[in-house]
């Protein structure tokens, strides 16, 4: 796969792909010291992890103030957003909630290293954190859908977009999440995983 051409889709700024690489670079040292993906993915990391999450980028509302990305762990998707929503979505702040500390750590050295003056990392579960004006909440990997439905039901709004990537078993996730839930969706196909998804949801409700 040839990165550049792949990077540029997204119509990304130069600096936004030198930010990534930077990113991939600092990710690998700190992978040597600490699991934060498996080596096997790591082998090819910019189409299981970076443009896997970059491809986000083409589904947020163009007026996202606020993001939030449930269980950052590496920084997929967080990280990348943030580093190309800098150029795109210059007024929007990323909030990384992840809580392991240990990870929190490796988070606050990527943002400082790369800069990421729109970003903010909150060391706890998302459950215990009260946020305001939500636009966009993410998740990747994190919970099954009934699960992060609740967390987004908790930290969100009427108004808020929720972008979850899922994998092949997204239909029997989303039919028991609506079990408890009601919300609109759309559903696109993910680019680099084979039978994997973008669920887009809005309008979350709680079922009585």
């Amino acid at each position: 796969m040839d990165i550049d051409f792949e990077l540029h889709k997204y119509n990304v700024s130069r600096e936004t792909i030198q930010k990534l690489k930077d990113f991939v670079s600092i990710l690998h040292d700190w992978n040597m010291k600490m699991n934060l993906v498996s080596k096997n993915s790591m082998e090819d990391v910019w189409s299981r992890h970076v443009l896997d999450s970059l491809q986000l980028i083409e589904y947020l509302p163009h007026n996202a103030k606020i993001l939030v990305d449930i269980g950052s762990g590496a920084g997929f998707p967080g990280v990348v957003l943030a580093v190309a929503m800098q150029k795109k979505f210059p007024a929007a702040q990323i909030v990384l909630v992840e809580s392991i500390t240990k990870k929190t750590v490796y988070l606050n050295d990527v943002c400082q290293k790369l800069k990421l003056t729109n970003v903010k990392i909150e060391n706890a579960r998302v459950e215990n954190i009260v946020f305001k004006n939500v636009d966009v909440i993410t998740a990747r990997a994190v919970a099954a859908m009934d699960v992060l439905c609740g967390y987004a039901y908790k930290i969100g709004g009427k108004e808020t977009e929720m972008l979850f990537l899922k994998g092949r078993s997204y239909a029997q996730e989303d039919a028991m999440a609506k079990q408890k839930w009601r919300y609109e969706t759309e559903v696109f196909p993910n680019k680099y995983a084979e039978g994997g998804v973008i669920m887009k949801l809005r309008n979350l409700r709680k079922l009585k």
